[in-house]
C-alpha cells in the first residue's frame, strides 16, 4: 500500500490531538497504535509492506509525537478515552481492526475488553499485559511517586539529527541509516538553539501511582469476543520483559477466547522497524 499519510488534528479530551492517516475513507478500517517513546510515523514501513487497500489510522498518544503534552500525568484509562474519542471520530458505525504495539497493545486490549462488539480483528504486538505488581508494594510505590512531583523530569537534548538516527541505531541496530533518519525527523524537533529535542513529554518517565493490576485487566481480556493474535518477536524481550514468569504468561493466555499466537523471525522488540514486510503479512493474513 504505497500512499503519502496525512495530518489532522483533533480537539479532543481537552488536548490538541495529532492522528496520522493513509489511503481511503471506504476501505476497511485498521488502526496502527505505537508504544511508549514512539509514535505514528513509526508504523511507515509496515504502511509501505501492505498489499491490500485500506484506511490506516494511528494517532500519536498524548505527550507523545505532535499530539499535546497532558499537564497532569499520564494513566492508563485516559489513553482509552482518547481512543474511544478517535474512533468515534473516524469509525463511527464502521467494523474496525486494532493493531497495537507494546503500551499501544496493552491500550488496544483494555479498549476491546470494554467495546467487544466493535472490534472484528486485535492484534497486540508484544503488548498483552505488564508484570503483575504485589498489593504490599502500593504504599511505597505511592510514596515514590509523590516524591517525582517535586522533581522536574528532563529528556536529553541532541546536538544533530544524525546524532538522534545514531541513538536509534544503538536502540535497535537492524535499522538502516536512512531508516533512522527518517524515524528521527518525527522523533526529535529543533530548538532554537540548534539542539533536537524528543518529541515526547519528560513526565513519561515518572512512574504511575497506581500498581498494575493484572487481576484486574484480566477481565478486560476476558470480555473480548473477537478472534486476537499475539504476535512475539525471536528476541526473547516478553521473557525478559516479564521475568521469566511463565506461568503468569500461560495465565494471561488463558482469559482470551479465540487466541492465536505468531512468531515475526529475525527481528526485534521493534518489530514494525525490523521486519515491515513481515509484519505486515501477519496483520493482513489474520484479518482476512
Amino acid at each position: 500500500m504505497q500512499s503519502a499519510s496525512r495530518s489532522q488534528f483533533l480537539d479532543l479530551n481537552g488536548l490538541k490531538y495529532h492522528v496520522r492517516t493513509w489511503g481511503n475513507t471506504t476501505e476497511r478500517h485498521l488502526y496502527l497504535m505505537h508504544g511508549w517513546m514512539d509514535m505514528s510515523a513509526s508504523f511507515e514501513f509496515v504502511v509501505n509492506e501492505l498489499n491490500k487497500n485500506w484506511f490506516i489510522i494511528a494517532p500519536d498518544w498524548r505527550g507523545f509525537g505532535l499530539t499535546e503534552w497532558s499537564p497532569s500525568g499520564y494513566w492508563f484509562p485516559d489513553y482509552v478515552a482518547d481512543l474511544s474519542e478517535i474512533i468515534n471520530t473516524f469509525s463511527k458505525d464502521k467494523e474496525i481492526n486494532l493493531f497495537g504495539h507494546s503500551m499501544g497493545g496493552n491500550i488496544a486490549g483494555l479498549y476491546t475488553g470494554v467495546f467487544p462488539e466493535k472490534v472484528n480483528k486485535l492484534i497486540l504486538a508484544e503488548g498483552f499485559g505488564m508484570p503483575p505488581r504485589d498489593a504490599s508494594d502500593a504504599p511505597d510505590h505511592l510514596k515514590k511517586w509523590l516524591g517525582q512531583k517535586h522533581v522536574k523530569p528532563t529528556l536529553k537534548p541532541y546536538k544533530s539529527l544524525n546524532e538522534v538516527a545514531q541513538r536509534l541505531i544503538t536502540n535497535t541496530p537492524a535499522l538502516t541509516h536512512p531508516q533512522a533518519l527518517f524515524l528521527a525527523q518525527h522523533w526529535a524537533m529543533e530548538q532554537p538553539n540548534g539542539e533536537f529535542k524528543l518529541r515526547a513529554d519528560p513526565k513519561h518517565k515518572m512512574i504511575n501511582p497506581i500498581l498494575y493490576r493484572s487481576t484486574e485487566a484480566s477481565f478486560f481480556w476476558k470480555r473480548i469476543t473477537c478472534p486476537t493474535l499475539w504476535l512475539h518477536s525471536d528476541s526473547g524481550w516478553l521473557r525478559k520483559f516479564m521475568k521469566d514468569d511463565y506461568d503468569t504468561i500461560n495465565e494471561y493466555r488463558s482469559n482470551y477466547q479465540n487466541l492465536s499466537e505468531q512468531t515475526i523471525t529475525d527481528s526485534s522488540h521493534m518489530m514494525h522497524h525490523v521486519q515491515p514486510k513481515k509484519l505486515a503479512a501477519a496483520i493482513e493474513y489474520f484479518v482476512d
